[in-house]
């Protein structure tokens, strides 16, 4: 085995043992003796590669966030966009649907979105951008089909979606928690539930405007 493949092989190793780690606890629970420990991984090894905890979090928030860009750019192909609603409900599946292929990866995306350090928030924004611009152009061309209420334009409503797209996830499992969604077609329903509510609104317009 050449040196070059050796330094392969131990920085795969590093970030197999990585992702277990920060795929289940929290990042400011993570420590490097955390991730040398049960893996097999000496600290000299890791710190010949890696200086500290950002550098290996970063590394798999970048790992993420292209796979993440791979699938929305595939999948996105598949929606016609006949239906607004449909064509929504179908755009926040693409993840949900990623997720429970690769649960090891909820974690570390929650930990980014949801839970970010505050020294990595810049560095994660901009590692994020390729799925912000897939994310962007897509719910552009959704928005601008849509029949929108007067004095809202197509810029704003996209904002909007974006603004709820990371924290759906969230927001799904607390409006159903009684009930419990184990599968994707319970999952499926109650996104359509809550999308209804988020794109028409709770209050009757008639009623709305006759006060």
């Amino acid at each position: 085995m050449t040196q070059k493949e050796r330094q392969a092989r131990s920085r795969h190793a590093i970030f197999l043992a990585a992702l277990e780690e920060f795929s289940k606890n929290d990042y400011d629970t993570v420590t490097m003796d955390s991730i040398c420990q049960g893996h097999g991984i000496s600290k000299g090894m890791m710190y010949h590669y890696y200086s500290c905890k950002d550098d290996l979090f970063l590394l798999l928030v970048k790992e993420l966030f292209q796979a993440l860009a791979a699938q929305l750019e595939h999948d996105m192909q598949q929606l016609d966009g006949d239906n607004p609603l449909e064509t929504i409900q179908q755009f926040f599946m693409i993840r949900e649907r990623y997720f429970q292929q690769h649960p090891q990866w909820k974690n570390i995306f929650e930990n980014a979105m949801l839970r970010p350090p505050k020294h990595l928030k810049d560095a994660i924004y901009e590692l994020r951008e390729p799925v912000r611009a897939l994310n962007r152009s897509f719910l552009t061309r959704v928005c601008s089909g849509m029949p929108l209420r007067p004095g809202l334009d197509p810029e704003t409503a996209t904002r909007y979606i974006e603004s709820i797209e990371y924290v759906f996830p969230s927001l799904l499992r607390q409006f159903r928690a009684e009930e419990g969604i184990t599968d994707l077609h319970a999952m499926l329903d109650a996104m359509t539930e809550i999308l209804e509510i988020i794109l028409f609104g709770l209050v009757s317009q008639t009623d709305r405007n006759a006060k």
